[in-house]
């Protein structure tokens, strides 16, 4: 039998979109493994294979293999209750079994571990419960990073950046000694004697073979792997200019070197690769954040005491203590206490949220008033900000529809280069000569040099960075304001719709209805009498209408009786035994149901949907014994969320399962442009089928299980994600907050998003377009090559990042 997983590997050694597509192309290659998608600003893989098939380690094995490398962290505990090489034994064999711990290494005399692990998989906390399921005690020695990728990623800028030290401290005296030959600013005594290039030959060396070894060794595995990326344009571009110095300096040919040339190319581009790191590091501020909301501890009662522990050492069924400006630890459900809590960091809304005893609380968000006592009931990664948190990680590893274009270019991009940088250099040295008159050697150094430019000038990186950079900040933005886009896909297509249909429960209303009117129709009912049947058979239902009777017969201190043999018709209504009589209770449909006509009955329905409400009837042995007139107020934000709507272009569509006279009232209240009123829950999704194929670009927006199936039929299903989970595991995008503010947010931002692609997109493709044909004409020497291409994707990432500062709300 067949299992699918999925993982997130954080991945190491990328350099351009052809590194992207290497690692693609070879992981695919693995027997098993499902689909693979790599994103270059991330520099994460998101990997899914048949466990049947295949293991974590023949893909880690294979993406070694192509030249790259997964990024690993380290940790130590102190192992109590190890008594001999046998426990250590089963402790290494143990932990070894679990995904994502790579290495484990006990040391016996000093009772410490090391644990090597791949942290998108795996964290210390989780190790050390392994540990102790195991049989021992663990101690985590030192703080346990928050972020342990990052700090993994922290380190290899780190070495990037003493790469770059060193590049520096040989690079600047090469070039000024140099340059100072050739403008005259060194004595001629000292410039011109063969010892000055065996001086400046000392100086590129190790920037060529230390500080620029990285490009050399990723060639090669390029190469090997039948590919061609950034380090071979790189690699041979330095070469050429270092290699042909070479034999000037040993008196074998006449000439200039071109020592500063190599050093400075490879300089310049470690100086552009080291600032793209840091810039890189910014895109993911959005993930920082949503980890640093995240409780360090927590007070819970063990034991029948109040002790402090580490959150992640929390279980469900924990009874947990939060007094007053603590952040909740965990999710839950209140035991005693009422509060006020701020959950802006989540969804986005300013106001906090009253909270008392029933009600659910959010890990991660702040008590503002009272103290609480609750039961934990979703942790570690159960939790709803942890969720969020790799819902927004699987998003900015996925690759949006308009990344392909620069895929298919980067795919060819440096095959086509090097054939451009060898004509550029034959015709420069056959042509050229016979419209000069210049010397030989000076022809073949003109050809070399400027077919050295277009090996530098030439960009990949910028084109791979365009489309992940800009989604990275996008969707991380989006978890900031509440609006979680669960892939680039989402995101992109958010910004096309040009219809919006809207459901009206829940969505454009508060989603509280009220029993406004009450109508008798036997003579010796009273009303009360009659809501106590009505709300009885109600009371086994979940439907907001129903739910509307309970609460009035509840305010009305009314005692209700358990039903019997209770049924429901979705769209018609409900049925019970009460009091031993059948009454069902429903929608106008169920009277045609009953075939039940009266023309008094039919004048009273019309009455009541005339002021907006809805109308349910109650029936009991073939006779109607009443009418309830229920409404749901409009919420204050709807109005003007539909008027912001309409100004983006976007027709707008209320879709009710409601009669329509009130959806008509509901729907001029509200500004809306159109609605469709009358449809079963079956056939909601049929209606947004209908609206597609007439062309329309459809966004749904809906709270409830009957809205799943027309949340996925959309083009775009936005769930609210105060509805249902089956509503919000429908739709593509999720909006955290409870009104339709957000819809209008995830749309203005997926258009924001969007533009900053085409931007960098453009930017890629013109500074491609223009400055390889500029540096294969001879206008651009090698080392304002080198500074041009290592700038370009700086660039494109600083572009991405100035949407961080839009303004989306």
């Amino acid at each position: 039998m067949s299992e699918t997983k999925q993982v997130i590997l954080p991945i190491k050694g990328m350099t351009c979109a052809n590194c992207v597509a290497t690692i693609e192309r070879n992981v695919k290659k693995v027997d098993g493994v499902q689909d693979t998608v790599v994103n270059l600003s991330s520099e994460k893989a998101t990997i899914g294979y048949d466990a049947s098939k295949t293991n974590l380690d023949t893909v880690i094995a294979r993406i070694r293999r192509a030249g790259y490398d997964v990024a690993q962290a380290e940790g130590e505990f102190v192992i109590k209750r190890i008594a001999d090489s046998v426990d250590a034994q089963r402790l290494e064999g143990t932990l070894k079994s679990y995904e994502g711990i790579l290495d484990v290494s006990i040391n016996l005399s000093t009772e410490k571990a090391t644990v090597q692990y791949i942290p998108t998989l795996i964290n210390q906390a989780n190790i050390r419960d392994l540990i102790k399921k195991a049989g021992f005690e663990a101690v985590i020695l030192g703080d346990e990073a928050e972020d342990a990728e990052a700090e993994a990623r922290e380190k290899e800028i780190r070495k990037q950046r003493n790469l770059l030290i060193l590049g520096l401290i040989f690079t600047i005296p090469l070039f000024l000694l140099s340059m100072g030959r050739d403008f005259g600013l060194v004595p001629a005594a000292v410039g011109h004697q063969s010892w000055f290039n065996w001086l400046l030959f000392a100086l590129a060396t190790p920037v060529q073979f230390i500080v620029g070894a990285q490009y050399y060794e990723g060639a090669y595995k390029s190469l090997r792997n039948g590919s061609a990326n950034m380090d071979v344009l790189v690699a041979m571009g330095s070469s050429v200019a270092y290699l042909y110095s070479i034999p000037i300096m040993l008196g074998w040919l006449s000439g200039h070197v071109y020592f500063e040339t190599a050093a400075v190319i490879i300089t310049l581009i470690r100086l552009g690769k080291f600032l793209e790191a840091r810039a890189k590091g910014h895109t993911s501020d959005a993930i920082k954040k949503l980890l640093n909301l995240k409780a360090k501890s927590a007070h819970v009662i063990r034991d029948g005491q109040e002790v402090e522990i580490k959150v992640e050492e929390v279980k469900a069924g924990d009874v947990v203590i939060t007094r007053p400006g603590e952040k909740i630890a965990v999710d839950g459900v209140i035991l005693d206490g009422s509060t006020s809590v701020d959950e802006s960091m989540l969804t986005g809304e300013s106001l906090p949220v009253e909270k008392s005893i029933g009600d659910t609380v959010i890990g991660g968000t702040l008590n503002k008033m009272g103290m609480i006592r609750f039961e934990a009931t979703k942790v570690g990664k159960e939790t709803a900000l942890a969720q969020i948190v790799k819902l927004v990680e699987q998003a900015q590893g996925s690759k949006a529809p308009i990344q392909k274009l620069a895929d298919s270019v980067s795919a060819v991009f440096v095959p086509v280069v090097l054939a451009l940088a060898l004509i550029t250099f034959l015709v420069w040295y056959y042509l050229v000569p016979r419209f000069a008159t210049a010397a030989d050697v000076n022809i073949f150094t003109r050809a070399l040099i400027n077919a050295v430019s277009v090996l530098v000038i030439a960009c990949p990186c910028a084109m791979g960075l365009a489309t992940p950079t800009a989604v990275m900040v996008g969707t991380g933005k989006g978890a900031e304001m509440g609006i979680l886009f669960k892939s680039a896909d989402a995101l992109e297509r958010a910004g096309k719709v040009d219809t919006i249909v809207l459901d009206k429960t829940g969505t454009i209303t508060k989603g509280q209805p009220e029993v406004r009117r009450i109508v008798t129709v036997q003579k010796d009912l009273t009303e009360n009498e009659l809501l106590r049947l009505a709300a009885s058979v109600e009371s086994a239902s979940e439907h907001p209408l129903g739910e509307a009777l309970v609460a009035e017969a509840g305010n009305r201190a009314i005692q209700l009786v358990i039903p019997e043999k209770f049924s429901a018709k979705a769209g018609v209504g409900v049925q019970a035994i009460i009091d031993d009589h059948e009454v069902q209770v429903g929608s106008r449909r169920l009277l045609d149901e009953l075939d039940i006509s009266s023309e008094a009955i039919q004048t009273v329905l019309t009455e009541i949907e005339a002021e907006a409400q809805t109308a349910i009837v109650a029936v009991s042995d073939g006779k109607v014994l009443g009418v309830f007139g229920v409404a749901d107020s409009i919420r204050a934000s709807s109005q003007k969320a539909i008027e912001h709507l309409r100004a983006l272009g976007l027709k707008t569509i209320m879709l009710t399962g409601d009669n329509a006279k009130t959806a008509e009232v509901i729907a001029k209240q509200a500004g809306l442009d159109q609605f469709i009123a009358e449809v079963l829950p079956q056939d909601k999704a049929d209606t947004i089928k209908k609206l597609q194929d007439e062309g329309k670009i459809v966004a749904m927006v809906g709270d409830g299980v009957n809205d799943a199936p027309a949340l996925a039929q959309a083009d775009v299903g936005l769930a609210i994600g105060t509805g249902t989970d089956v509503a919000v595991a429908s739709a593509p995008i999720t909006l955290l907050g409870s009104d339709l503010d957000g819809a209008v947010k995830a749309i203005r931002l997926s258009r924001k998003t969007v533009q900053k692609i085409k931007q960098n997109l453009f930017w890629a493709f013109f500074y491609n377009v223009i400055l390889i044909p500029a540096a294969a004409l001879g206008y651009l020497n090698p080392m304002l090559a080198a500074s041009a291409m290592a700038f370009s994707s700086v660039f494109v990432v600083t572009n991405s990042l100035r949407l961080k500062n839009a303004k989306i709300g």
